[in-house]
């Protein structure tokens, strides 16, 4: 039984006791003041319904008190576990040294394919095997609660290491229940502070860059330290504020030219210590804090000044966020910008990349629209990876693609081949642009020609430059 469980039966049983204790004086009360008289008691008929009536009010509150205590129950109704208020007082009270997030990554798309009786006896599932899974490790007290719909919390005393090594295990041994295939992710975070609301985001933000490292094929640590993240998230912000940022760059070969034209972007933050921070950690981080539109007009500039000190010939790729692209204001600064410095939009190409449609396509296409008509060219990323990116390309002629670096790094394969074919023979007969990414030796680049790409980008073309050898290039 989950501790949220045993909590919640003795809090039943407290109020049960609180309502019927008054409820029997009251009744002793009225036996003594009109039945008992003297020694003989007398009990007619005024009696009996009295006493009826009593009995019935009694049971009636009783029962409303109890009624209004599910209603105002400290579980999760599906899991069994604490909701998400409780376990924040929960935290708060016993100060554990040690929380952690459960993931389940597919969950939304597990909604769509099973009943929702399906997916709550999973979740329930879920809940009771990450319970015993640490009584069976010796862990009597867990507290386990559920913050959104895929998250699991948990937070207990222990060791870091012994705990991660328990979520693995549950991974390893869970990826099928009742017939369904689960994907898990999780992270931990050690010597945790009061403020606990914050360290559940910091958990989602570490959970979505294991997310990120997935797709760039990394692996990052589950485990971190509170006080290093709070430090971190620091570092982030004076590096934003100071506009810190540090641009390294990509060259995109031209296969007609075999010239280098174009340079992709990417970015990382200069920090007061060693090591600069990479996207994967400072994106969730600004998202969070509400600082991605500040983030996106700090490149969007950065990139717009280095542009009047390289080669007019020269195109640079970066990528924003839709956010960023939607807002009003964005805009507005983003467009007065480039007048202002009278460089040519045609040499500045956006960046897209997005697992899902967007749920309002058309008002997102009329805004991609409107960059397009400034003369800003319009790129979506990771192209082929998800049904999104050909939802897009349905509705909204790209100036340019990149395809997923799977399709350059499995070549070798005949079906990947097959279907990189078709894509580019479709992205030609549309007159948009194709870029592979991720090109390390000659041989794919040969194979990556004979299929008829425009561009391709990785170290088998050049390494990325800094902004000085950049600028000393094309000065």
């Amino acid at each position: 039984m989950l501790v949220s469980q045993k909590e919640e039966r003795g809090r039943r049983f407290t109020l049960a006791l609180r309502a019927g204790i008054p409820i029997l004086i009251l009744i002793s009360l009225v036996f003594f003041t009109t039945v008992y008289k003297g020694h003989a008691i007398h009990f007619d008929l005024r009696d009996g319904v009295l006493f009826a009536a009593i009995t019935f009010i009694a049971i009636y509150f009783i029962y409303f008190l109890m009624n209004l205590s599910v209603q105002e129950t400290i579980l999760d109704q599906t899991t069994q576990g604490f909701n998400k208020k409780t376990f924040i007082k929960k935290l708060q009270q016993d100060n554990p040294k040690i929380i952690a997030c459960f993931n389940i990554e597919n969950l939304e798309s597990l909604s769509e394919n099973y009943s929702s009786e399906q997916i709550d006896t999973l979740l329930y599932t879920i809940a009771s095997k990450i319970n015993l899974r640490f009584k069976q490790h010796g862990f009597d007290k867990v507290l386990l609660g559920r913050h959104r719909g895929s998250e699991f919390l948990i937070a207990l005393d222990g060791d870091a290491i012994v705990i991660q090594n328990i979520f693995q295990k549950m991974i390893d041994e869970n990826h099928i229940i009742d017939d369904i295939d689960v994907d898990y992710k999780f992270a931990v975070i050690s010597n945790t502070s009061q403020d606990f609301e914050k360290i559940i985001l910091q958990l989602r933000d570490i959970i979505h860059s294991q997310s990120v490292d997935v797709e760039n094929k990394n692996v990052s640590t589950k485990i971190q330290d509170a006080k290093e993240l709070s430090s971190i998230e620091q570092c982030v912000i004076t590096s934003l504020q100071n506009k810190s940022l540090i641009l390294s760059f990509r060259p995109l070969l031209n296969t007609s030219s075999e010239k280098v034209d174009t340079y992709e972007i990417a970015v990382r933050l200069k920090s007061n210590s060693e090591k600069d921070i990479l996207p994967r950690v400072f994106l969730p981080i600004i998202n969070r804090l509400g600082l991605g539109r500040d983030y996106d007009l700090a490149l969007v500039k950065h990139v717009i000044d280095l542009s009047l000190l390289i080669d007019e010939g020269i195109s640079l790729t970066f990528n924003l966020s839709p956010f960023s692209l939607r807002n009003k204001k964005f805009q507005e600064q983003f467009f007065s910008y480039l007048k202002d410095k009278k460089v040519s939009p045609n040499r500045f190409i956006i960046q897209l990349y997005e697992r899902k449609t967007h749920h309002d396509l058309s008002k997102y296409l009329n805004t991609l629209r409107l960059f397009r008509t400034e003369g800003i060219r319009i790129c979506i990323d990771n192209f082929g990876s998800s049904n999104a990116s050909m939802e897009y390309m349905k509705h909204f002629k790209f100036d340019m693609v990149q395809f997923d670096r799977d399709y350059v790094t499995h070549l070798e394969d005949s079906t990947t081949y097959a279907m990189l074919n078709s894509l580019i023979k479709m992205s030609k007969d549309l007159h948009v642009q194709t870029v592979a990414k991720w090109v390390d030796n000659d041989e794919q680049k040969k194979k990556l020609c004979t299929l008829g790409i425009d561009y391709v980008q990785g170290f088998g073309v050049s390494k990325p430059l800094n902004e000085t050898k950049l600028i000393d290039l094309y000065n």
